[in-house]
């Protein structure tokens, strides 16, 4: 029963902030696999940053998360220190859903930068935040008026979706609220790594979940979060082109790589920005 549950969690995308995923399984002949990282260790180089980890189910169940595939950390995806001349604090955790990058900004002009994938509501609001929960391996419910207006596909999760590698929201995740009211967005981790760096159907912003995991840690309550508009991202990141494996890179790059002019597309003024959002996922969180 619950590996029908699953494939149907999966077949249904979780719309919203629960992303579609395919499950990346361990692989035991990998020796990223078997120089697994302890629960709670810190990571000292990027080997071991991307590296299977040790970490503990609701309940207490031991899990091993898969190392992340050399093929999936591509120069943008995988985390690096950079230079940063946006304005906000250090501290500051920022989201450029256009870019698909998250900085976390630290002191000296510079930031910790990590690839992010982003689903059609990573676009739906703007602007800034603070993380107000914080959850590990955190659990998924579908609205009442999902369950309402689609009882065929909802009602079988009415109860919630607990947390656990079923779930397509990761290990961790940060939720976050403007003006004491949750926004519904969501930072979160994924057990489809190869999505990262790529648009996807659904969800929110998904990063690794070693990455996550890291931020999920070094993150407190309160903590500032800064969510750019498509007119912000294009000022300070500049304008941005897709490459046939489906991720973006700066189009000066693309221009610097090839000798030829970026895309028309890549250079055009950006939309007007919707910053109003309502999510069609509610986590489970209690009171709501």
């Amino acid at each position: 029963m619950r590996l029908a549950v699953t494939a149907a969690v999966l077949a249904l995308g979780l719309a919203g902030c629960a992303p579609e995923t395919a499950v990346q399984q361990s692989d035991p002949n990998d020796p990223r696999e078997l120089a697994t990282l302890p629960v709670g260790a810190t990571p000292a180089n990027e080997a071991q940053i991307y590296a299977a980890r040790n970490d503990v189910l609701p309940g207490g169940k031991p899990f091993v998360i898969p190392a992340v595939r050399p093929a999936y950390l591509t120069e943008r995806n995988r985390r690096q220190r950079v230079p940063y001349n946006g304005p906000e604090a250090p501290g500051t955790l920022v989201v450029d859903p256009y870019a698909r990058v998250l900085y976390d900004v630290l002191p000296g002009g510079e930031a910790m930068r990590f690839g992010i994938a982003v689903g059609r509501e990573g676009k739906g609001f703007a602007g800034n935040a603070t993380i107000q929960r914080k959850q590990a391996w955190p659990s998924w419910t579908p609205t009442a008026n999902m369950v309402r207006t689609e009882p065929q596909l909802y009602a079988q999760f009415a109860g919630g979706v607990a947390g656990g590698p079923e779930n397509p929201l990761g290990s961790r995740a940060l939720y976050l609220y403007r003006g004491g009211k949750d926004t519904y967005y969501r930072i979160h981790g994924t057990m489809d790594p190869s999505s990262i760096g790529k648009a996807t159907s659904a969800g929110c912003i998904r990063l690794f979940n070693q990455d996550i995991m890291d931020l999920f840690d070094e993150s407190q309550l309160g903590d500032a979060v800064k969510v750019r508009s498509q007119a912000e991202s294009l000022r300070l990141e500049g304008p941005m082109v897709n490459t046939p494996e489906g991720y973006v890179v700066p189009a000066r790059e693309m221009q610097a790589a090839t000798g030829t002019a970026a895309p028309a597309a890549a250079t055009a003024a950006p939309a007007a920005q919707t910053v109003s959002f309502v999510s069609p996922v509610e986590s489970a969180v209690p009171g709501n």
